[in-house]
């Protein structure tokens, strides 16, 4: 049996997520979205936007 809700979202994987953010170790989702963070093209676009307010 497919362990996933009407929707598609697979069960397991949601609760392995949930179960990682609880414990706000690596693999949770802060660090998960730190790790897929370009800091170089934050600082471009920051930049950018920084410039545009000027103009």
């Amino acid at each position: 049996m497919d362990n996933k809700t009407k929707a598609g979202t697979n069960i397991d994987h949601v609760k392995k997520r949930n179960q990682a953010a609880k414990q706000n170790t690596a693999g949770g989702y802060q660090s998960e979205f730190a790790a897929e963070t370009n800091v170089a093209d934050v600082k471009q676009e920051n930049q950018k936007s920084m410039q545009n307010k000027k103009s």
